[in-house]
């Protein structure tokens, strides 16, 4: 039997009006400031050029860009130590550069070169840095928060005080293993800060007619993990609620679950043309919520000029323009490679 049909005022992103209410959030220092504005324009201009290259034919395979949602993972670093672990899945380029891993390497993955952090055989959905602490990089959906607790249960066996953030998204949420790790992180009080970035459409459909829930604050529920849903768009929140959320788990206090209310502005990969959405919405959105617009006018309005601001942009593009030229131009990895760290 046919699946009934949803209104139409329902079909074309997540209803916001769950219950939950805004509350104002703490102001950031200028130096805050400023650390997110080029943190999240290093993301943007990054993710904007590997698209270029993707269309260009330089980079293969998949693709996922993190256009729209940034806020999240740099808000969510700035709430972290020296010592806490990243995971995450397949959109995750945003989430490395804010680990501080080089973006000439994570570039030279996505074009497969040997200069790139997974010596050019990953690609796209699978760079790792035990450096910076980042542990992938999954593409499997829902993989890594099986991967992120076991993190933290290491975490709280070697009692060393870390938390591990495990990202994943609205649709990687029905997973049967994220709940099946919910209990087992709430049973042994684990160290781990599941965060959910909610951009409404997981691959391509609105979370109205995928989950039955569509409040993913409230998702742990039943395994007792406090929510918090947060205004993803703003960095500022985002810091407010992940601050509370790691001393939450520092403390010794368990799991804690965020739902990240967020957006992205392209497909769920360059291979995807979006049509299950209009360009209206995502107008609005970026004309409205951009999270880096948002920093923008703040430092606009301190003793902040635009061309101090073109000047950190052009800084960025620096950045990225010769990270795009290293990942051009280096070399492919050695036919040697094929087998290494697979067979031995």
């Amino acid at each position: 039997m046919a699946a009934p049909k949803k209104s139409a005022a329902k079909e074309t992103g997540q209803d916001r009006n769950s219950g939950s209410t805004k509350s104002k959030v703490p102001d950031f220092t200028k130096e805050q400031e400023l650390h997110a504005f080029r943190d999240m324009l290093l993301i943007r201009r990054f993710e904007e050029k590997a698209g270029q290259l993707y269309g260009m034919g330089a980079i293969g395979g998949f693709c996922h860009l993190y256009i729209g949602q940034e806020a999240v993972v740099v808000g969510m670093q700035m709430a972290l130590r020296e010592g806490d672990q990243v995971i995450t899945g397949y959109r995750d380029h945003g989430h490395m550069l804010a680990c501080e891993m080089d973006a000439k390497g994570v570039m030279a993955e996505l074009t497969g070169r040997r200069g790139g952090y997974s010596k050019g055989k990953g690609g796209s959905m699978h760079m790792f840095s035990m450096e910076k602490h980042f542990y992938g990089g999954h593409g499997i959906v829902g993989a890594q928060v099986s991967l992120g607790t076991g993190i933290a249960f290491a975490n709280r066996y070697r009692d060393n005080g870390s938390v591990c953030l495990a990202y994943f998204g609205d649709g990687a949420s029905n997973q049967g293993q994220v709940y099946e790790s919910f209990n087992m992180a709430e049973l042994w009080k684990l160290p781990v800060v599941y965060v959910i970035e909610n951009n409404r459409y997981a691959m391509g459909t609105s979370v109205t007619r995928s989950s039955a829930q569509t409040d993913f604050s409230k998702r742990g529920v039943s395994f007792n993990i406090p929510g918090e849903q947060v205004d993803g768009m703003d960095v500022r929140a985002v810091k407010a609620a992940g601050d509370k959320a790691v001393a939450h788990c520092r403390a010794g206090n368990g799991p804690y679950i965020l739902e990240m209310q967020t957006y992205r502005y392209r497909g769920h990969s360059m291979s995807d043309p979006a049509k299950y959405r209009t360009r209206e919405e995502v107008d609005k959105i970026r004309n409205d919520q951009d999270p880096i617009e948002q920093v923008r006018q703040r430092l606009l309005g301190s003793d902040m000029t635009e061309d101090d601001l073109k000047k950190i942009d052009a800084e960025v593009r620096k950045i990225v323009n010769e990270a795009a030229d290293f990942a051009q131009n280096d070399p492919e990895p050695d036919p040697s490679e094929l087998y290494t760290d697979v067979y031995r």
